[in-house]
């Protein structure tokens, strides 16, 4: 099944999932009749991803471990464990929001899954809070990586499970 990523409105309730979030995007794909739950989507979103993705993770982690700011494999317990890097917050089968804070921002990652029968679809929001003037600019950097890198992760969630 091909299916096209599309960016779309974000429609979830930003100030119950992140207060005072700055930041927020989506992106959409539809999956037909695919019976995937949002843990489902998530994992295949962040597991097994393009290799110029793990590139780009590598080179974030070396940049901003000067500037204390966590890296991959560091972060508080997660209450519905890791998906890859990022702690699961909450979960349901619909839903699934993972993240973290750290001292330049806080993200949130929400995956839901939506629609019934044939016409069913997953959207991934980011949400994004900074907290100062090294947040923004980090924010303002990843940005042109951020579109990219959630695109071809959304189309992943219609490739058969590895």
């Amino acid at each position: 099944m091909t299916s096209t990523v599309r960016e779309v409105t974000p429609d979830v309730d930003a100030g119950t999932l992140l207060t005072g979030a700055q930041f927020a995007d989506a992106f959409r794909v539809e999956i037909g009749a695919a019976t995937i739950n949002a843990r489902e989507a998530c994992t295949r979103m962040v597991l097994h991803g393009p290799r110029w993705i793990d590139a780009l993770l590598q080179l974030r982690n070396i940049l901003v471990t000067p500037f204390g700011l966590k890296t991959s494999g560091e972060s508080a317990p997660a209450p519905h464990g890791m998906i890859g890097l990022f702690p699961v917050l909450s979960e349901t089968p619909e839903r699934l929001v993972a993240g973290f804070d750290d001292h330049h921002l806080d993200f949130r990652i929400v995956v839901d899954v939506t629609g019934d029968g044939r016409d069913r679809q997953v959207t991934s929001t980011t949400l994004v809070r900074t907290h100062n003037l090294l947040g923004r600019t980090y924010l303002a950097l990843i940005m042109p990586f951020h579109k990219l890198v959630v695109r071809s992760m959304m189309g992943r969630i219609v490739e058969p499970a590895r």
